[in-house]
């Protein structure tokens, strides 16, 4: 749980910030995409601005494409994926990532892993969950599945994408995530 400042003492505005969800799957499709959809219900509720939807196969290439897209696009902050994480021979998610990502956030990875710990004991050492930044957006992967999404968002992700958050949040720091674009 953040640590946050009682009420009324927080002064610190609430930033909604641009999302893109991208779901990796070989057998679903935006008609059957609950873990999309899962994402895309919390990311709004909680008030930020779905930025894009897009659904791939579980392809390395397809899927670091479609992460540069985005990265590219300057009305994308933060993706968020679904799928691809485990360690199956068709899991490349996080091996996609990897060919884009500039700076990791090993941090992510490892708290999902201990939350997702206290729901399903041991089988989370089968997740691959991670975050980075690549072009001054921040990238997160999630497993496929609705649990997976609904506690990557609701233990971690509202918070930290929360400009409000003390002591501190992703937020705050988007508008230094470029510097060293800027400055090379």
């Amino acid at each position: 749980m953040p640590i946050s400042d009682s009420a009324g003492e927080n002064d610190r505005p609430f930033l909604p910030v641009r999302i893109a969800v991208l779901t990796v799957s070989d057998s679903r499709t935006a008609a059957d995409d609950r873990s999309g959809d899962t994402l895309v219900a919390r990311l709004e509720a909680a008030g930020h601005i779905l930025a894009a939807r897009a659904l791939v196969p579980d392809d390395a290439g397809r899927i670091a494409g479609q992460l540069q897209d985005w990265v590219a696009d300057p009305g994308v902050d933060v993706v968020i994926s679904t799928g691809g994480t485990g360690v199956t021979g068709r899991d490349v998610t996080p091996e996609a990532f990897a060919a884009v990502i500039e700076k990791d956030i090993p941090g992510f990875g490892e708290l999902f892993r201990q939350l997702s710990y206290a729901r399903i004991g041991t089988s989370t050492i089968q997740s691959r969950a991670l975050g980075g930044v690549a072009g001054g957006t921040y990238l997160f992967a999630l497993p496929g599945s609705t649990g997976a999404c609904r506690d990557g968002w609701d233990d971690i992700l509202v918070h930290q994408l929360d400009s409000r958050t003390r002591p501190c949040n992703f937020v705050e720091l988007m508008p230094r995530l470029r510097e060293h674009i800027r400055n090379a």
